[in-house]
């Protein structure tokens, strides 16, 4: 047997040894929770709350946050629909199933931790600590709730902080000005 089937087959047994999607109860429910705490939907929301009803700082915040937010899903959209890998069979999260039937990379994994490292340099420090807490809890629950495989919250973790890190050294000398910008652009794109 070849390296790479038996890995692709590790994969898959350790990844269905993790779900507790077809198992009621509370840790299907933490799970389902966690699962969804990182949809892209929820967080482009909250950046457009914060956006409103923050400070300059929050606003700021907000703005690099979702600006790198998005940069990130079309690069993990194409990814996956170059990779092609087809999520785990099950039943729960349909519309994820139904909306992008790809797995690798996980975008949700990219997207906690492009969250959790870009607020590791924006700061407050607590939050960064809860944000790196929550990533690899949305990452798990990814594949405990059926779908995702373990490779693909590894491949997003790591797509997700190679963005984080590479988009932080293009815009951190500029940080300030662009936000200021993007703050206006958005002010007016909103209102």
């Amino acid at each position: 047997m070849g390296f790479i089937k038996r890995m692709l087959e590790l994969d898959r047994d350790g990844s269905y040894g993790l779900r507790v999607a077809e198992k009621p109860g509370t840790l299907r429910n933490v799970a389902m929770f966690f699962a969804h705490s990182g949809d892209s939907w929820f967080w482009g929301l909250g950046m457009l709350i914060l956006w409103a009803a923050g400070s300059t700082f929050w606003q700021q915040w907000a703005v690099y946050e979702l600006f790198w937010i998005s940069i990130l899903a079309v690069l993990v959209m194409t990814l996956k629909f170059s990779i092609r890998r087809k999520r785990p069979e099950g039943e729960w999260g349909a519309i994820y199933r139904n909306t992008d039937p790809h797995s690798f990379p996980s975008g949700h994994a990219a997207r906690a931790f492009l969250i959790a490292v870009l607020a590791s340099l924006l700061g407050p420090g607590w939050l960064a600590v809860v944000l790196w807490v929550w990533a690899p809890l949305v990452s798990l629950a990814r594949v405990a709730m059926g779908v995702h495989y373990i490779s693909d919250v590894i491949a997003g973790a790591i797509v997700g902080i190679l963005v984080a890190l590479l988009g932080w050294q293009l815009s951190a000398p500029i940080f300030f000005q662009i936000n200021q910008w993007l703050i206006s652009a958005f002010g007016v794109l909103l209102w």
